[in-house]
């Protein structure tokens, strides 16, 4: 009879460890998580975006076409703090 400490690879910590890499993995492609969050674009940006398709780029840098409800979602941090600092 073997017990989880006989196999290391299986289950308890190793599973969690492998978890842990994996979201260290994902993290290191796409540092942040921008998905997250709503973010700041110019609003004729928005608009263009809308007709076109084309992407649109957030202060913070995140580039994407939006399609989402930006009310569902807290503010990017970064992109707050930079319009704050426009604004000042």
């Amino acid at each position: 009879m073997s017990t989880p400490l006989d196999r290391p690879d299986s289950g308890g910590l190793a599973t969690l460890d492998r978890e842990l890499e994996e979201l260290i993995r994902e993290e290191s492609i796409e540092p942040g998580d921008h998905e997250r969050f709503s973010h700041y674009v110019k609003k004729d940006k928005i608009l263009e975006s809308a007709i076109t398709g084309k992407p649109v780029r957030a202060l913070c840098g995140k580039k994407w076409t939006p399609g989402r409800d930006p009310e569902k979602f807290p503010v990017c941090p970064q992109c707050k703090e930079i319009y704050e600092s426009l604004i000042n």
